[in-house]
């Protein structure tokens, strides 16, 4: 069943798939955000909304007028609204809706929340962990070294096919958000893990399949969002990584540490794909940050 074609409550399942598995979320933000829309979804059948197309931006404002009379303050009304952009921006995306109905709702500001990242040996050992000595083993090493090189989402990096690959070059073209096309440079590690996995063990895992996907699985088909995600858990389980990690981490990580060595802003933010340079300079927070232990720690007055 096409996604388009699932009612509210299987959209929000959908979506909160979503949230586990690409973003990785803890189980209690996983709980709250469910809870936020399950309430949200009680409020539109209070006014027999049943289809999520009709629930416009005067439903929304309606939603946040109706948890001010029952008492919600600010701060908790913002977090439904964070919720609630989330979740339409998600359907939009997936072509359920053509408009997002919660675009040009404010959202009070009240700080910033910073991404979680690895630290350059964190990400070392990670990155290590594959065993090289087995095709799955050369294919996951050859995954994480380009998710990590990259700083690619999940669904970019299980939809990258071969031809889509330059490794004379150095880059690797992507699709994100909204079909937009991207070139990104790739490294030396990246390439050289992903030449032997193509040489010596991607014609072992296809067998007598076929298929125009770089990495893949059972017969010749891309590994989905949770299989991965499995294999990030268990490879951070066997580096004795004790960070919740996500495989949206290490674009979190690559990310920062561009910036931390010396990386223009704006060149990060074409690798990443945000249309809006604000998306980024979240991460210059968390650079700022290093920044500031490193001159504490290692300056005379610091």
């Amino acid at each position: 069943m096409a996604i388009r074609q699932l009612g509210i409550s299987r959209l929000i399942d959908q979506y909160v798939n979503y949230l586990l598995v690409e973003k990785g979320l803890a189980d209690a933000t996983l709980e709250s955000y469910s809870a936020d829309l399950a309430r949200f979804t009680d409020f539109l059948t209070e006014k027999q909304i049943f289809r999520i197309a009709e629930a416009d931006t005067v439903a929304i404002l309606k939603y946040l007028l109706d948890l001010r009379d029952q008492g919600l303050g600010i701060r908790s009304r913002a977090r439904h609204l964070v919720t609630l952009r989330g979740f339409f921006r998600f359907l939009v995306a997936e072509k359920v809706i053509s408009r997002d109905p919660v675009r040009l709702v404010d959202l009070p500001k009240f700080g910033l929340k910073l991404p979680h990242v690895l630290s350059i040996n964190e990400i070392t050992e990670l990155l290590e962990t594959p065993e090289i000595k087995k095709p799955k083993g050369q294919r996951d090493a050859a995954m994480l070294e380009l998710l990590y090189a990259a700083g690619l989402r999940v669904s970019e990096l299980l939809h990258v096919k071969l031809q889509d690959i330059n490794l004379e070059a150095g880059f690797v073209r992507v699709f994100g958000k909204g079909s937009k096309e991207r070139i990104i440079p790739i490294g030396s590690h990246a390439k050289n893990r992903i030449g032997q996995y193509i040489a010596d063990a991607r014609p072992g895992l296809l067998k007598n399949y076929v298929s125009a996907y770089l990495f893949v699985a059972r017969a010749g088909k891309p590994m989905t969002r949770q299989g991965f995600w499995k294999l990030i858990k268990q490879y951070a389980v066997t580096a004795g990584c004790s960070k919740q990690i996500s495989p949206h981490t290490f674009r979190h990580s690559f990310a920062t540490h561009l910036l931390e060595g010396g990386a223009d802003l704006r060149a990060v933010q074409m690798m990443l794909g945000h249309v809006d340079i604000s998306t980024t300079q979240i991460y210059t927070h968390v650079a700022r940050d290093h920044l500031k232990q490193m001159h504490e720690r290692y300056h005379p007055r610091g």
